[in-house]
């Protein structure tokens, strides 16, 4: 089992940059990919950014050149830099893990960005 917890969300006005963490814990004996999602209410799950086991990463045409996706090995987190933030950046970001036929998310984390 890997469990994972998404941290960093909040408030922020136009503009304005948060960093957001996921932490995995547990039976992490490799990734195939993990990723940042995003929901808002009655909207389908969408991804945001991810990176695969060779460190190749891909973003959405929506936040490419204000997001930066990475991960830290060594603490099994992976992280999600979102800069430049704007009013339909505002949802649920969720953290997933992908092992083979393995799939876990995380609980979500709010970010709310402000006109």
């Amino acid at each position: 089992q890997v469990q994972l917890v998404e941290s960093g969300g909040g408030l922020v006005q136009a503009g304005g940059s948060l960093r957001l963490s996921c932490a995995a814990s547990g039976s992490i004996f490799s990734i195939d990919f993990m990723g940042w999602y995003r929901q808002t209410p009655g909207k389908q799950r969408e991804l945001v950014a991810g990176i695969n086991s060779g460190g190749s990463t891909n973003y959405a045409d929506s936040v490419k050149g204000r997001f930066t996706i990475s991960r830290d090995n060594a603490k099994n987190t992976v992280y999600l830099q979102m800069n430049s933030l704007k009013p339909e950046d505002t949802a649920v970001y969720y953290c997933r893990y992908i092992l083979r036929d393995y799939d876990s998310w995380g609980q979500g984390t709010q970010v709310t960005v402000s006109s």
